[in-house]
């Protein structure tokens, strides 16, 4: 058995003691907090991103990056602005990353979505949604939450980016810069947990468990919850929170039903 599917079938087997929840409880946040969880700007299914941000670029890696950026390279852009988003290698400056990922997007937004570059151009999208949810203090980038909307809504639908499709779910939950619509949020929430989003996992399996305004299936959300527990990072507190809550609250028969479907997803996932 693979090292996955025994930490799975642990996770399910072993009752978790519940922890106080230090972040997302499942109940939306207001429109006015924008302060959501969101994913990397990589996305797992894109290998050749991984290495796309050196820890310390050299002067010359850095000068060579520059110059493929200036002649319209795409991932040489969105390697500048990633560091520049993050201060890797160079002085953090958001309006600077902004530069970069907006020549991305308006010089590839109609690239086919099976182009070798097109993980990098919907992750631009992605990038300049986040910019536009919250602004760029002391800048011209204003708080546009409909404009982070249109981002999201393209790399979601025309990319199929799975980082999209969460942030696009999270604004129709909490109803930021749109009316509240959690059926709607649910569909992207969906498709993006299929994905291996474990974020998207995590937020539909507490949807799913809890019935928030969605029908109750407290086996298929305890799945959902059990996948992003195995995959979330160290202070991403509130995955683990919900998973130990709903853990201490399945009865027997929810657990071993999820158990069978860990296990197809597992298999699905293998073939």
């Amino acid at each position: 058995m693979r090292k996955f599917e025994r930490t799975i079938v642990a996770a399910l087997l072993i009752g978790a003691v519940v922890t106080p929840a230090a972040a997302f409880e499942g109940t939306p946040v207001s429109p006015e907090n924008t302060a959501i969880p969101v994913a990397t700007t990589q996305p797992a299914t894109a290998p050749a991103l991984k290495k796309a941000v050196p820890a310390q670029p050299s002067t010359t890696s850095l000068t060579a990056l520059q110059y493929a950026a200036e002649g319209g390279h795409p991932i040489a852009q969105w390697r500048l602005g990633k560091m520049y988003a993050d201060g890797h290698g160079v002085d953090q400056d958001d309006l600077r990353a902004f530069d970069y990922f907006s020549k991305i997007a308006n010089a590839h937004a109609e690239d086919s979505p099976s182009a070798p570059q097109a993980a990098v151009v919907a992750n631009a999208f992605v990038a300049l949604g986040r910019y536009y949810l919250d602004g760029i203090p002391n800048s011209k980038i204003k708080r546009d939450p409909e404009r982070a909307r249109e981002m999201f809504s393209y790399a979601a639908s025309y990319f199929g980016n799975a980082d999209a499709q969460y942030d696009l779910a999270r604004l129709y939950i909490d109803g930021v810069g749109m009316p509240r619509d959690f059926r709607y949020g649910a569909r992207w929430l969906g498709l993006a947990a299929q994905k291996g989003q474990h974020q998207a996992q995590a937020l539909l399996g507490q949807l799913l468990f809890n019935g928030d305004q969605l029908p109750r299936q407290a086996a298929r959300g305890l799945m959902w919850l059990t996948l992003a527990r195995d995959a979330a990072t160290t202070d991403e507190t509130w995955i683990k929170d919900s998973y130990n809550k709903a853990i201490a609250k399945a009865s027997e028969d929810d657990r071993a039903m999820a158990l069978q479907m860990l296990e197809h997803w597992v298999q699905g996932r293998r073939d």
